[in-house]
């Protein structure tokens, strides 16, 4: 498949940065986090409340695995790589992209994890989740974009070089 799904820290622009690629490339674009949303019929922070964080996941699990699209930027949520199924169909759509921030950039950017409607697993700081997910994000990941210390410009010149770079 021909898409480009994008992964990364929350705050790292997966929506934001999609959706400009999706223009620019003249993709449609989804956002798994809105999915999850109009499927459960509740805020992702209520959901996280309510089913707890591997509750949770596992709700978010199981919208991945059913995204089906073609021609599309596909923002997901910074927890969907703790679901391997999901994960494993979000792959064979297209192409992962890393949305990769130094713990810094991206720490400023985040603010309070809990109204921030994170999912963390067994960690207090937003370092601990950073070196959590950090591993999985790699794994995932079939394009890495370092973002470190950049403009907004110039991460959506640095995604754009990435993905036309892969497309040629």
């Amino acid at each position: 498949m021909n898409n480009f799904i994008m992964i990364g820290m929350p705050g790292s622009g997966k929506s934001t940065l999609g959706k400009i690629l999706a223009k620019n490339i003249g993709y449609d674009f989804i956002d798994t986090d809105d999915m999850i949303v109009k499927h459960y019929n509740r805020p992702l922070n209520e959901m996280i409340d309510e089913l707890g964080v591997e509750g949770f996941i596992e709700a978010e699990g199981k919208v991945l695995e059913v995204v089906n699209t073609e021609n599309t930027v596909i923002a997901t949520g910074g927890s969907a790589v703790y679901s391997q199924k999901g994960m494993e169909n979000l792959e064979k759509l297209g192409k992962v992209i890393y949305l990769c921030y130094s713990i810094d950039d991206i720490e400023a950017r985040v603010g309070n994890l809990v109204t921030r409607g994170v999912v963390c697993r067994n960690c207090q700081t937003f370092r601990q989740l950073f070196e959590q997910r950090r591993p999985y994000y790699e794994r995932y990941a079939d394009i890495t974009v370092h973002l470190e210390h950049s403009s907004i410009e110039r991460s959506i010149q640095k995604l754009l070089d990435a993905v036309e770079k892969y497309i040629n």
